[in-house]
């Protein structure tokens, strides 16, 4: 039988990006935003170059074709940008699962903490160990770009995760890019805190001030969906660069909420950040009603919104099937196969209302105890 990436993403409840859709008041403004989550879920943004979404579900190997891969005694390497978040940690996973039931031997995973220079140093140390194939996460495109070029050259087979090195091209120098619809994320996340805010109100943006790809896309996602909703301001908007994503977050939530104490809203670009908002908003002990969005979906964000915080909601990546497309990637890589230049996994939209359901379908695996103790 096939080994499909549709078949391993049903098991761990991947492949349907409306599994848990939440039970939503039914008023025509709430049913409206709903239809266009919905839509959103099921029709992903194309890639940085204009690419068309390939669906990572789409992806397959045959029984025969493992069976090459796994003769081929390959090796493979993972840099990160980093590795200290719940979303990291997700990915790692799919992806040492992928590559463990092709045979490929995991022979080096680096972590760059996001400094570029480090990720340089990585890359340099992981080619002496002569991988077969590298997946990797750019920490910034331009500054890492030589090295990823270096690499291929040398005969390393390359998967990049939301963002290629600068002037690379697919199918010359890397094999595949795979994202998920991080404008669709950001897009969800603009529409939930609209909901929340039944249309109205005052809010701030804490966006990643990085040329990230990724990044980017979810603040243009959120910046399109919120524009429909003219009675929502956005009155701040200030980026963090890290590497301590929490604490800065935390300062600038917490000068956001003194500037402008009638703030109704905050965005975070993802969890970790969302999680020194979540600090700042407690120590200033900001109104239950303050409404928190994000993307992604990390064990404390969930906590909060499990607890009826402030985090209403949060556009999430399925980071355990993206690192899993990564793996089958490699499989094609070593067997010279075709491969699609831009692999997409659809945003998936996360309240309370569906929030145990969703985990899985995010982060590979059931709901923590600490997470669905928190539910009650």
């Amino acid at each position: 039988m096939p080994l499909t990436m549709r078949k391993s993403l049903q098991m761990i409840a991947l492949a349907t990006a409306l599994g848990g859709s939440a039970a939503y008041a039914p008023s025509a403004f709430a049913v409206d935003i709903d239809k266009q989550i919905k839509d959103i879920e099921s029709h992903p943004a194309s890639g940085p170059n204009g690419e068309k979404a390939t669906l990572a579900s789409d992806l397959k190997l045959s029984a025969e074709e493992i069976e090459k891969i796994k003769a081929k005694h390959a090796k493979a390497a993972i840099v990160m940008h980093y590795t200290a978040s719940d979303w990291a940690k997700a990915q790692m996973a799919g992806q040492k699962k992928a590559l463990e039931e092709l045979g490929v031997e995991i022979v080096a995973t680096t972590d760059a903490g996001y400094r570029a220079e480090q990720q340089v140093s990585d890359i340099e140390s992981v080619m002496a160990l002569k991988p077969d194939v590298m997946i990797t996460v750019p920490a910034e495109q331009s500054a890492t770009a030589a090295a990823y070029k270096k690499a291929a050259a040398a005969g390393i087979k390359i998967i990049f995760l939301d963002q290629t090195g600068a002037g690379m091209k697919a199918g010359k120098d890397y094999v595949s890019l795979v994202s998920s619809d991080n404008r669709g994320m950001g897009k969800v996340a603009a529409l939930l805190m609209a909901k929340a805010l039944d249309g109205k109100g005052e809010i701030g943006l804490i966006p990643h001030a990085s040329d990230l790809f990724a990044t980017k896309e979810r603040v243009v996602g959120f910046e399109e969906a919120i524009k429909d909703y003219p009675d929502i301001k956005v009155v701040q908007e200030t980026g963090v660069g890290g590497p301590d994503f929490s604490s800065e977050s935390e300062r600038v939530a917490s000068a956001m909420l003194t500037a402008h104490p009638n703030l109704n809203g905050i965005w975070a670009v993802w969890d970790v950040p969302t999680e020194g908002v979540l600090s700042a908003a407690r120590a200033a002990g900001a109104s239950k009603s303050l409404v928190i969005t994000t993307c992604d979906l990390g064990v404390n964000i969930s906590i909060d919104m499990a607890k009826k915080g402030y985090v209403k909601g949060t556009g999430s990546q399925r980071p355990y099937g993206a690192g899993y497309a990564e793996g089958i990637l490699a499989g094609y890589a070593l067997l010279g196969k075709d491969a699609p230049p831009y692999v997409v996994l659809p945003a998936l939209a996360v309240t309370r209302d569906n929030l145990i359901e969703a985990w899985p379908q995010s982060n590979g695996d059931q709901a923590p105890k600490i997470l669905t103790d928190a539910m009650n």
